[in-house]
């Protein structure tokens, strides 16, 4: 079961990233689902599935040619961003995972696996520590650090990137915790901290402003690390 899911994952990436041109997303872009490269992709992506799990998970492949030509051709519309590309790729792997439910799964035993999930304390507490340091801890940085942040001239893409670095940062430091890796843990800081203040002429202020907010967000990382240990 998990090799026909690895199998359906690999004809995606296959087909979505090395057989697909640009020129086709281009002129799919103008025509939209009146495009014949739209389906020639979505074609493509049905006879490598096909290929690699077998011909007669046939519902499989419908399923996969209908829903990528639909979700490839709304993506279409959308404006060139990541947060359409990140929608788009999301829904090509619910399909996938949804597929592989379907077939290997009945109702009972989803329902089963979710009551398992539902009760294990440990994959809830993760789950909850993962997402307080996403945008809820970037939020509580923020505040933290206004008295600094407002004496910045910052342009808003610089603090989008800087809310990203942070949350990733973070997610990082929370799974070398989990897993015991202080010294990835160390490397990882020692890193930022080489790129953060090799810069020159940078001014005070700004370097406080840095300096201050990578040691409460690495700080809130592994205070959460340790506290989901304790659990």
């Amino acid at each position: 079961m998990t090799l026909w899911l690895i199998k359906l994952l690999l004809a995606h990436l296959l087909t979505d990233f090395l057989l697909q041109r640009k020129s086709w997303i281009r002129e799919r872009r103008q025509l939209h689902f009146l495009s014949p490269y739209l389906y020639i992709h979505t074609f493509i992506t049905t006879g490598v599935a096909g290929l690699l799990i077998g011909w007669t998970y046939w519902p499989t492949l419908i399923a996969i040619f209908i829903t990528h030509t639909l979700i490839d051709g709304w993506k279409s519309y959308r404006p060139e961003k990541s947060l359409y590309f990140l929608l788009d790729q999301g829904m090509h792997l619910l399909v996938i995972l949804a597929c592989w439910g379907f077939t290997f799964y009945s109702w009972d035993d989803l329902a089963m696996v979710w009551e398992t999930w539902s009760k294990d304390t440990r994959l809830w507490a993760y789950f909850t520590g993962f997402i307080f340091l996403t945008w809820p801890s970037s939020i509580l940085v923020g505040q933290l650090t206004r008295s600094w942040r407002d004496h910045l001239d910052q342009s808003e893409a610089l603090a989008q990137a800087g809310t990203w670095i942070g949350i990733m940062e973070r997610c990082l430091i929370l799974i070398m915790v989990l897993a015991g890796e202080y010294e990835a843990m160390g490397l990882l800081i020692a890193a930022k901290g080489f790129i953060r203040f090799n810069e020159r002429n940078r001014p005070e202020r700004k370097t406080e402003y840095f300096l201050i907010g990578t040691l409460i967000s690495i700080g809130l990382a592994v205070l959460t690390g340790l506290l989901l240990k304790a659990i």
